[in-house]
């Protein structure tokens, strides 16, 4: 059975782990170190507010771990704050995190709050519901990166190796199909 540890210091991880749950799927939630012994086949780090979580990642002495695993290979979707944090570059903010995908992220893209939308568009080919709240979006991919999805011109989904992120939160509609595109990138390793 896949197990998937959620990052759960802040933001929409619970959200996640119902999706995941309704697939069959283990979840733990990783509130601090000793939680990374549990082993896990994949890492979520979902939507919320990057710099508090960059923050509280360093507090817990979770960064260095997680960033380990993550350039080791394992697996890892981002959503929305979570593509900040694997960021190699932010472009209005001096803020960076994991640095371990080749993409170039533009923080609160779409503004503030009464910026936030909701959209189908096409991921790869399928076309799939994405909820935007403040999200940010990719200004630059690297060699390497896969561009997964465009919406309103701008990168909202990539791809890089093991790295999977993504501007909107899928987590945040009924559709289950992002969570299984992740979960056939697990069981592809």
């Amino acid at each position: 059975m896949i197990t998937i540890g959620i990052l759960a210091v802040q933001g929409a991880f619970i959200e996640h782990q119902y999706i995941l749950e309704k697939l069959g799927v283990k979840t733990f939630e990783i509130r601090q170190l000793r939680d990374l012994k549990k082993g896990m086949d994949g890492l979520i780090l979902p939507g919320g507010e990057s710099t508090a979580m960059g923050k509280l990642l360093h507090d817990l002495g979770l960064f260095n771990p997680l960033k380990d695993l993550i350039k080791s290979g394992l697996p890892v979707l981002g959503t929305c704050a979570g593509m900040i944090l694997l960021a190699n570059k932010l472009t209005n903010d001096s803020h960076i995190h994991f640095q371990t995908m080749n993409i170039e992220v533009e923080r609160n893209a779409y503004g503030r709050q009464l910026g936030s939308f909701f959209t189908n568009a096409l991921f790869g080919d399928q076309e799939i519901p994405m909820t935007f709240i403040r999200a940010p979006y990719i200004s630059k991919v690297g060699p390497g990166v896969e561009i997964l999805s465009v919406v309103n011109d701008r990168i909202v989904a990539a791809r890089e190796n093991n790295q999977l992120a993504t501007a909107f939160h899928p987590e945040l509609t009924d559709s289950t199909y992002l969570h299984e595109y992740f979960l056939s990138i697990i069981k592809a390793r």
